[in-house]
């Protein structure tokens, strides 16, 4: 039978006969996301319409399962999808999937998979229909699956499945149609509701603790593939929720605490076990996404005091603090910089990170003191460009140039306070050369000052001897050491060394005229200041030289 014959028979054919043509429809069409074949004679709403009048029919509940199944296939294709639905399948799929709060069905008569496929339909629907997911914004599928949700612990029994399409539906109904944010975060209670389902897979048992309901001290839980999948949907859900909120004012003390809880909760989360390694990268990427939406007074959750009965090995600790959460962003930035990343990808897949580090060292001694230690090290290889190598300080330096200002700005902002925002210190570990996009866009090109945020005085950038036996041979500008180099002009005369000059000072003068370049100096604000002649550059060199000494001292 061709597929031609098979709708033609499930259009005009008995219940009798569309048993078997649904199943070979079924089976022909499993990878079809193409249906042009259907629009002749508006053949594809007719199917669709017949399908739908099967699922109202008792006598046809045989055929249930399949008709959901050819409703997920044609629902691939989103062309005319608007046109040719009619809303009332969507209210009769919602019933399917269990999601009519009207309903009183025992649990034990619910049809599961009748409920996974109608949630796959609904998936397709929303995704592929703007008006179906407007429509599903104000039918009562939000409230259904809250309704849901807070059955989660009492019905052991609910699948897997259906608790990942559950978060798949709001996912995309949030996403698309952004105004049911605030009814399902602040009316349905959204936030409550599915932070505690993230509690709920962490840990298997919690105490109240000083960050909420987080425990101060958790039982670590293993989560499988699929678990942590379930984990990732709702983390989705979550980030939705929160990226609209206002970060730029500070979160009342109710909100604070809420966050607080959250952030403390995606501690845990950061650390469970997962064997699969790839799946473990996934879970830590959807938790950073979700992190860059918590204001920055809730970073401090991200580590806790270790407890003297907990083994936690030495290396994640630090300061009495448990770390092991912040390791875990750390090794999915080496993980991002170990594959190779496209130019016009670094800000999807690295600004999320990066944005997390620079607000954790913003607001959190422990978090800034720790992350120094991992990203700048005691300074040893003095033989090799910053920006050339596979630590974590190599990567972010090569950052400092890349044409993506956004990823370019984080990474040096990052590397700036870690250097407790002094410009001695951040020449020494990048080079002045990748630094000078910061000096200039701060204003600090002649020199450093004190940065705004307080820092702790005691030294954390003690020389090895590797650096005090090659300082004097390190150049700046490249941030490393340089072998000397015979001086060009130690056999010219001094008439030769003024005629040699002379032509240097011709050269420029002649790419300013052209405007080929744009010679600058560095004015009173320390930002680059454009000059009419080339010899206004050797103004302000003499104070310019005192502020460089002096900050090195």
């Amino acid at each position: 039978m061709t597929a031609r014959s098979e709708i033609e028979t499930l259009l005009n054919g008995s219940i009798t006969e569309d048993k078997d043509a649904l199943k070979k429809f079924i089976e022909s069409n499993t990878a079809t996301f193409n249906f042009a074949f259907l629009d002749l004679n508006s053949s594809r709403k007719r199917l669709l319409d017949k399908l739908f009048n099967y699922l109202q029919l008792e006598d046809a509940r045989d055929m249930h399962r399949d008709c959901l199944i050819a409703v997920r296939i044609l629902s691939r294709d989103k062309k005319d999808l608007d046109n040719i639905l009619d809303l009332k399948h969507l209210d009769l799929l919602k019933k399917f999937a269990g999601l009519d709060t009207n309903c009183t069905a025992s649990e034990d008569k619910i049809d599961h998979e009748l409920e996974i496929e109608a949630q796959k339909c609904l998936c397709n629907i929303i995704y592929n229909s703007h008006v179906a997911a407007a429509y599903c914004s104000k039918n009562g599928i939000i409230e259904g699956v809250i309704e849901r949700i807070k059955k989660y612990k009492r019905f052991k029994k609910i699948p897997l499945d259906i608790k990942i399409f559950d978060m798949k539906i709001l996912f995309l109904i949030t996403a698309l149609c952004d105004e049911t944010r605030p009814k399902l975060k602040e009316d349905l209670h959204g936030l409550k509701y599915l932070t505690e389902v993230l509690e709920h897979l962490t840990t298997d048992d919690k105490e109240s603790g000083p960050n909420g309901g987080a425990s101060s001290a958790p039982v670590q839980k293993k989560i499988s593939k699929e678990e942590s999948n379930y984990a990732c949907e709702v983390l989705k859900v979550l980030f939705n929720l929160t990226v609209s909120q206002n970060l730029s004012s500070q979160p009342d003390e109710e909100e604070e605490s809420r966050y607080k809880e959250l952030v403390a909760i995606l501690r845990d989360m950061l650390v469970v076990k997962i064997e699969d390694q790839n799946t473990k990268l996934e879970l830590t990427n959807n938790i950073v996404n979700l992190i860059t939406n918590m204001p920055t007074s809730t970073y401090s959750a991200l580590h806790r005091p270790v407890k003297d009965e907990e083994k936690i090995p030495k290396k994640f600790q630090f300061d009495g603090q448990d770390m092991r959460a912040v390791k875990e962003i750390l090794v999915l930035l080496e993980n991002k910089f170990s594959t190779e990343i496209a130019v016009r990808s670094q800000t999807e897949i690295l600004s999320p990170i990066l944005t997390v580090l620079v607000k954790g060292v913003s607001s959190d001694r422990y978090l800034r003191k720790y992350l120094r230690q991992n990203i700048l090290p005691p300074l040893r290889d003095v033989h090799t460009r910053p920006e050339e190598g596979n630590t974590l300080r190599n990567n972010l330096c090569r950052l400092l140039t890349t044409t993506i200002t956004h990823v370019r700005d984080l990474a040096a902002d990052l590397l700036f306070i870690l250097c407790k925002e002094n410009v001695g210190r951040m020449i020494k570990y990048t080079g002045y050369g990748n630094a000078a996009g910061l000096f200039a866009n701060r204003g600090l090109l002649g020199g450093g000052r004190p940065g705004e945020r307080r820092y702790s005085s005691e030294s954390e950038d003690s020389d090895t001897e590797e650096y005090r036996e090659h300082k004097h041979g390190i150049n700046p500008v490249i941030g490393c050491y340089e072998q000397p180099k015979t001086n060009p002009m130690a056999h010219m005369t001094e008439e030769q060394k003024e005629y040699e000059a002379m032509k240097l000072v011709d050269l420029m003068d002649t790419l300013t005229r052209t405007g080929i370049i744009q010679p600058c100096k560095i004015g009173e604000d320390g930002r680059p200041e454009p000059i009419e002649h080339v010899l206004q550059l050797q103004e302000g060199i003499p104070a310019q030289q005192v502020r460089r000494n002096q900050d090195d001292d």
